[in-house]
């Protein structure tokens, strides 16, 4: 069941950048870094006022979006405490981390990027590999194919099998910072998704079709 009290304080968390980047709105360039090459090296800007402001109002309705179409899924009494604290972490995370790069770059600060965004992806795909095996039926957490909705078995055995794969492809992406090479997160990240689905496939081939 979803927690109100943790939708305000997680989206209090999302626009606190704000907050703290307005402390420094008079240090802060016209332009701010917003986007960084496989060099780690800068190749994007937004205006002040975009960094600053609207990129993370346009993560604080991405985050009531996530919750309001979580809530509303036919089956969200499935969807357990841990599930809902890790769907409403993501986006606070996200602004913090965003903030910290964009405004510590602009004010002169070395950010290592390509050390700090693979390391947050792998631990967010393994904290996600770890709640896998125990998500249970919905229509908004999980691998939502139409062998998994229609069978309980089907949903049980293919997330048992894509928790791991999601744990060992995050720790592997923890690591791609060192090659420098995003086509190597890419690929890593579509065996993940498209592994279990593989495996779904072939178990409603093998245990279900004739049924």
């Amino acid at each position: 069941m979803m927690n109100k009290k943790l939708v305000v304080i997680t989206s209090i968390i999302i626009l606190l950048p704000i907050l703290v980047s307005l402390c420094f709105w008079n240090q802060l360039p016209e332009q701010v870094p917003i986007h960084w090459n496989i060099h780690g090296e800068i190749d994007g800007y937004a205006s002040r006022f975009v960094a600053v402001i609207v990129l993370p109002l346009v993560l604080f309705v991405l985050h009531f979006v996530c919750a309001f179409a979580t809530m509303m899924d036919p089956k969200h009494k499935n969807i357990s405490d841990k599930i809902w604290m890790l769907i409403l972490s993501i986006c606070p995370v996200l602004s913090i981390l965003l903030m910290y790069m964009m405004v510590g770059s602009a004010l002169g600060m070395e950010i290592d990027v390509n050390a700090i965004l693979p390391v947050f992806l792998g631990v967010m795909f393994v904290v996600i590999g770890n709640y896998l095996p125990k998500c249970k039926q919905s229509y908004t957490v999980g691998i939502k194919i139409p062998w998994t909705l229609n069978s309980e078995e089907n949903w049980n055995k293919t997330h048992r099998f894509a928790g791991p794969c999601w744990v060992i492809g995050g720790i592997i992406v923890m690591f791609t910072g060192l090659f420098e090479n995003e086509i190597l997160i890419m690929v890593i990240a579509l065996i993940m998704v498209f592994a279990p689905i593989i495996y779904s496939y072939m178990y409603y081939v093998k245990y279900e079709k004739e049924e």
